[in-house]
């Protein structure tokens, strides 16, 4: 017997057609919502566009006002940090005209003026608001002093402080050999030959010996290396290199020059276990 073959949609691979028929009700609500899509959209990108650019007008009108409000205009420059220097010598470096718009103030501009002071090593303008500036700055401190026609003191880096007028006692050697041409140069550059001889004397206070109570100048003149002074005047020659060990066989030479039946002129500590006495031999 033949056997009957039942068909299955499953089996059937086709697509099939859409045979019924549409109202023209349904037809024309379809393109109505499609419309109604089209036009929302119109309306959200219309209202962004005009949320954007009353932000944007907002914006410039409160930019505007914080630029141009009378509110915002520098009524006082405060001061702090110093101690050697006026503050009202700063506050006139600092050239901040009575109402400047905060915003407007440069801050970078006043602080180059103010660090433009020989005594000033580092300044900082913060905007207090609504209408106050503050100037915060660190002083160079007075290191030891320079002869160069006259005194000037000079801090750690060799940058000119300001003038002695008076007669000190300074606390470390004093720096001679270098013209008043040098030392206005310093402003800007600090001379070489200075560096060296602040170096020294670090290492000559770092050394913590009565050799800073003996030593008075360090004469930067020479060519090869700086020559130093005791306070009876004897010249002693240490060379470019091995400081600290060159002034510990100083201390103990001039501890035995202190006995010497004979003055000595000068000490040359310039070669290996060896010192050279003028007017007192070699040792």
């Amino acid at each position: 017997m033949r056997a009957t073959r039942l068909l299955s949609p499953r089996g059937i691979h086709r697509a099939y057609e859409d045979i019924s028929e549409r109202p023209a009700l349904i037809v024309s609500q379809r393109v109505r919502r499609a419309a109604a899509r089209r036009a929302g959209r119109r309306i959200a990108a219309t209202l962004t566009g005009l949320a954007a650019a009353g932000a944007l007008a907002a914006g410039a009108l409160a930019a505007h006002f914080v630029l141009t409000a009378a509110r915002f205009g520098v009524t006082a420059v405060d001061v702090r940090g110093a101690s050697r220097v006026a503050p009202r010598a700063i506050a006139e470096a600092a050239a901040i005209a009575p109402g400047t718009n905060l915003l407007r103030l440069r801050t970078d501009e006043v602080e180059r003026r103010v660090e433009a002071l020989p005594a000033i090593r580092h300044a900082e303008v913060v905007r207090a608001w609504p209408n106050r500036v503050t100037i915060v700055v660190e002083e160079r401190r007075p290191f030891t002093l320079v002869h160069a026609g006259r005194l000037h003191w000079v801090d750690e880096e060799g940058v000119p402080v300001g003038v002695e007028r008076e007669a000190v006692a300074p606390r470390a050697p004093v720096i001679s050999g270098l013209t008043p041409d040098e030392l206005a140069v310093m402003r800007e550059r600090p001379s070489p030959r200075a560096q060296e001889a602040i170096a020294l004397i670090r290492v000559l206070l770092r050394s913590g010996s009565s050799l800073v109570d003996q030593i008075s100048e360090i004469d930067v003149s020479r060519p090869d290396d700086p020559v130093l002074y005791t306070v009876d005047g004897v010249e002693v020659r240490l060379g470019a290199d091995n400081w600290d060990g060159r002034l510990a066989r100083l201390e103990g030479v001039l501890g035995q020059l202190a006995a010497a039946p004979e003055p000595v002129t000068s000490i040359d500590l310039r070669f290996r276990d060896q010192v050279v006495l003028n007017g007192g031999g070699s040792r």
